[in-house]
C-alpha cells in the first residue's frame, strides 16, 4: 500500500484487526513535517466528541438525567434511561446491544456473575481499564478494555446503573460520587481476580 500526505500533522495509524490492535499494540503515530496548505486543512480543530447519530434527540434522557442530578432529584429510572442511550453509543460495539459480548473476545455483561460478585469493581474497570484474564460465567477472557476516560462521572454512573438493571443482572445503582471516588484511586496493577 502506498499513500502520501498533503498537510503536516500527527496521524494515528490503527491495524484494523481488532485482535492485533488490542493484544499486540498495533497502533502508531505518523509525524509529518512540511509546509502547511491552508486550502486543504485550516489548522482549526474542534475540541469536542463527535456524536453522529447520538446527537440531539437521541440523548434526551442523558440531558434529563444531568439536570435531575444537578437539582438533586435524580432517580434510578432516569439513570437507567440515560445509561441505555450512552451504552448504545459507547459500549455496545464490544459488549453488544444485548449485553451478550463476543464469544472468546469480549465478556458478556448480561447475566454476569463477574458483575454480580462485585458491582463496584465495574467502576474501576470502566475508569481505569482492564488487561488480562478474567472468568465470566465460567468462560475465560484474555483481552484489553481501555479506560473510558472520555466519559464523565455522571455518564459512567448512568451506564453502570443501566447494565446492573438489565439482562437479568441483580440490580443496583451507582452514583456520580461513587465513580469520582474510584477514579481518584490509583489504577489496579493487575487484572481483576477471577471468582
Amino acid at each position: 500500500m502506498e499513500f502520501h500526505t498533503q498537510v503536516p500533522g500527527s496521524y494515528v495509524i490503527v491495524d484494523h484487526s481488532i485482535f492485533r490492535a488490542f493484544n499486540k499494540g498495533a497502533l502508531a503515530i505518523l509525524k509529518v513535517d512540511g509546509a502547511e496548505n491552508k486550502a486543504i486543512y485550516s489548522g482549526k480543530e474542534v475540541d469536542s466528541v463527535y456524536l453522529g447519530d447520538r446527537a440531539g434527540g437521541n440523548l434526551a434522557a442523558v440531558t434529563t438525567a444531568a439536570k435531575a442530578h444537578a437539582a438533586g432529584t435524580l432517580t434510578k429510572d432516569e439513570q437507567i434511561a440515560a445509561g441505555k442511550q450512552l451504552f448504545v453509543g459507547t459500549c455496545s460495539v464490544c459488549h453488544q446491544a444485548d449485553g451478550a459480548g463476543l464469544a472468546n473476545v469480549f465478556p458478556p455483561l448480561a447475566k454476569s456473575d463477574y458483575l454480580a460478585a462485585d458491582p463496584k469493581r465495574a467502576i474501576s474497570i470502566v475508569t481505569h481499564g482492564l488487561t488480562g484474564k478474567v472468568t465470566v460465567n465460567g468462560h475465560e477472557y484474555d483481552s484489553v478494555m481501555p479506560p473510558m476516560a472520555q466519559l464523565t462521572d455522571d455518564e459512567v454512573a448512568n451506564i453502570l446503573t443501566y447494565v446492573m438493571n438489565s439482562w437479568d443482572n441483580p440490580g443496583g445503582q451507582i452514583s456520580k460520587e461513587d465513580v469520582a471516588k474510584v477514579r481518584a484511586e490509583p489504577a489496579p496493577t493487575t487484572a481483576a481476580p477471577a471468582h
